[in-house]
C-alpha cells in the first residue's frame, strides 16, 4: 500500500491538531505537530532572553535547539521535547500563545523548522498540521486539507482546553489573542498563513470531531487508493 502525505493547515484553535492526532492514529501514520516545534522554540527564546531582531543571537540560539516527540508511556500522547526536556505541558500555556507568532515570524526560524520537518517527511506516511504545510514545507502532498472556524467558537475551545489543564483565562483576552495571531499568521512575509490553491477547505465551526476526522480519513483514503492505482498502472 502507497504512502501519502496529508497535510492540515488553518488558523489557530479551529482543532486542527486533534483532528491530525485521529487521522493519523485511523491511517496508522506518523503525526508530527508543527504548532509544537514553534512553541518549543519559543520557550527556549523566551528563557533565554533572545532578540528577535538580532540575526546572530537567533541563529547561535537554533543551533542549540533540538526537538524531538516521544510517545507518552501512560498517556499515550505525543509529547514535545526540547533538548531531552519533556516541554508538553508548559508550550501549551497563554504566555507562550502571547508570544508564538512573532517567534514564527523570523525567517531563521521558518527556514530551520522547515529543513527538520521535510526531513521527518521524507519517506511519507504522515499527518503533519501547522500553517505552512501545503504552501511550502510539502507543496507535492497528496492531500492538503485548510481549516477553519467561527473565531468565537475556536476562542471557546481554546478556553475549554485551558481550563483542562488548570488554567483559566478569560474569553476576551483568548480572542485578542487569537485576533493577533491571526493577523501576524497572515500578513507576516515569510510562509503566511494562506490556503493552497489545491487544498480543501473544510469550515468546522459546526462540526464534531468525528465528524471532522471520518471526513479527512475518507478524503485520504481516496487518495491512497489513486496512488495505488498509478503505481499498478506503471507495473
Amino acid at each position: 500500500m502507497p504512502f501519502i502525505i496529508v497535510a492540515l493547515d488553518g488558523y489557530s484553535s479551529c482543532g486542527k491538531s486533534t483532528t491530525a492526532k485521529l487521522v493519523a492514529k485511523q491511517l496508522h501514520y506518523a503525526y508530527i505537530d508543527t504548532g509544537a516545534m514553534y512553541r518549543a522554540v519559543t520557550l527556549y527564546f523566551l528563557e533565554n532572553h533572545i532578540t528577535l531582531t538580532n540575526p546572530k543571537e537567533v541563529a547561535k540560539a537554533l543551533s542549540e535547539i533540538t526537538i524531538s516527540f516521544r510517545r507518552h508511556p501512560e498517556t499515550k500522547s505525543n509529547d514535545t521535547y526540547l533538548n531531552g526536556l519533556n516541554v508538553e505541558l508548559e508550550i501549551r500555556k497563554m504566555y507562550i500563545s502571547d508570544q508564538v507568532s512573532d517567534v514564527s515570524a523570523v525567517a531563521e526560524v521558518r527556514h530551520a523548522m522547515v529543513a527538520q520537518q521535510q526531513k521527518m517527511g521524507k519517506s511519507k506516511g504522515i499527518v503533519m498540521d501547522g500553517r505552512d504545510i501545503g504552501t511550502v514545507v510539502f507543496q507535492q502532498a497528496e492531500l492538503k486539507i485548510f481549516m477553519t472556524a467561527d473565531a468565537l467558537m475556536r476562542a471557546q475551545r481554546r478556553q475549554e482546553e485551558l481550563l483542562a489543564k488548570g488554567e483559566m483565562v478569560g474569553l476576551p483576552e483568548i480572542v485578542a489573542n487569537l485576533e493577533k495571531r491571526d493577523y501576524i499568521d497572515t500578513h507576516r512575509t515569510e510562509s503566511p498563513l494562506v490556503k493552497a490553491e489545491d487544498a480543501i477547505l473544510i469550515d468546522n465551526s459546526f462540526m464534531t470531531i468525528d465528524e471532522q476526522v471520518d471526513l479527512v480519513v475518507r478524503l485520504a483514503d481516496e487518495k491512497i487508493g489513486q496512488a495505488l492505482r498509478k503505481k499498478e498502472t506503471r507495473n
